[in-house]
């Protein structure tokens, strides 16, 4: 993985934030825990620690840090499956 920023981009409605890394799509993270797991799988070195520290290589668009667009009391939620 490059030293260029991750994005994490504002949720969607359904809750759950893009990530790319170098304009690639890593996936959608829907929780912390999804995040790390996207970050490992692109080759990142230590994804806990990128996640959990307030590391530059991440970039946060739309909302805060560790928020995915649930709402109060419902970080992590997934939506149902369709």
């Amino acid at each position: 993985m490059s030293t260029s920023p991750i994005v994490v981009h504002a949720p969607r409605g359904e809750g759950g934030r893009r990530v790319t890394a170098d304009g690639a799509i890593l996936g959608m993270a829907y929780s912390d825990g999804d995040l790390v797991e996207l970050l490992r799988l692109a080759g990142a070195e230590d994804a806990e620690g990128l996640v959990d520290g307030e590391s530059g290589l991440i970039e946060w668009r739309g909302l805060g840090a560790h928020d995915y667009g649930w709402g109060p009391g419902e970080p992590g939620h997934r939506p149902p499956p369709r």
